[in-house]
């Protein structure tokens, strides 16, 4: 049985808790950098990440070792966070209202994606990569809702994932870019919301 100052023993050599503390350094680094430019998008800087998670630029760095890593490690990070709560979603016994509150929360939530995304392309990163993987597997998992709503008949059978994803992309942006007020956005998101519903319920249908 090995003393605690054995060498080479976890104990002695220290390495657990160093691996310990750089996972939980990068953790703080991605929240802080998630809230920083999501704020600040372009104009926030890893400066004040490292600022504001109480570590060292060179820490930052190290864990990622460019402004556009750091980004697209925390848009991976908020796209995964999102297809999760999705899946979780879909063993609800009320697909319909679970895929429409869905479609909403991803449009309140828009604003902060957006700004990290700007900031991503600022610094230089492209199309491609890890967090391009990340968007299209919540866009799969959104799809897997939608496919459920129309089962349950809470959304109309005649629409397919590619114009109803349009029509969320739109909607998120239209409320970013124009800084709605949520009582506008709501009143937005009904409007769309009766055009997704089957026909029979629809308002215009109503009216004819």
């Amino acid at each position: 049985m090995s003393n605690p100052g054995t060498p080479g023993t976890p104990e002695s050599s220290g390495r657990r808790p160093q691996r310990a503390d750089a996972r939980s350094n990068r953790e703080r680094i991605l929240n802080v950098a998630e809230e920083v430019f999501g704020k600040g998008g372009e104009s926030a800087s890893t400066e004040e990440v490292a600022r504001l998670a109480n570590v060292g630029i060179a820490t930052v760095f190290r864990h990622f070792p460019t402004k556009a890593a750091l980004l697209e490690a925390v848009l991976v990070k908020r796209f995964d966070r999102l297809r999760e709560q999705a899946e979780t979603l879909l063993h609800t016994t009320d697909p319909g209202t679970a895929f429409f509150d869905f479609f909403s929360h991803l449009v309140a939530d828009a604003a902060g994606k957006i700004a990290i995304a700007d900031a991503l392309l600022e610094a230089g990163g492209g199309d491609a990569g890890d967090a391009t993987q990340a968007s299209e597997g919540l866009r799969g998992a959104v799809g897997t809702l939608l496919r459920h709503a129309q089962h349950a008949g809470a959304v109309r059978d005649d629409v397919e994932l590619p114009e109803v994803y349009a029509l969320l992309v739109a909607t998120s942006r239209a409320a970013a870019r124009a800084h709605l007020e949520e009582e506008v956005r709501d009143r937005m998101l009904a409007i769309v919301f009766d055009g997704l519903a089957p026909l029979r319920n629809s308002r215009a249908q109503t009216r004819e």
